[in-house]
């Protein structure tokens, strides 16, 4: 059991997850609980699960959360791509986002080969 927030790689999520917030402050009205709020759970999701990981007993529950938050980045890349596609984020901000996104991947990844 470790402190998530001594974790690089929890911070560049918790990173991502202000600048996707940040970011979605424009969407329009009527996508509150569409885009919107799914772009949000999915950036939270992945911070969320490195910090429940670091909760856990063991490196094994630890990695499958790391792992959790690998798929839950595809998802957050998706919305992002669907935001811009929809007109909602400018080709700069997604592709922003999307770099952050890659960022904090490959360090979950990065993450896994340590334990």
């Amino acid at each position: 059991m470790q402190d998530f927030r001594g974790l690089d790689v929890w911070k560049r999520a918790h990173a991502l997850v202000l600048n996707v917030y940040r970011a979605t402050q424009a969407l329009p009205r009527e996508e509150v609980f569409g885009v919107t709020m799914q772009l949000r759970r999915g950036v939270v999701g992945v911070a969320t699960r490195i910090a429940e990981g670091c909760g856990r007993e063991n490196d094994l529950e630890f990695a499958a959360d790391l792992r959790r938050g690998v798929a839950g980045c595809s998802v957050v890349e998706y919305l992002i791509l669907l935001a811009r596609d929809l007109e909602y984020l400018n080709s700069e901000i997604s592709d922003r986002l999307t770099g952050e996104v890659v960022e904090v991947r490959k360090m979950i990844y990065g993450r896994l080969r340590k334990l």
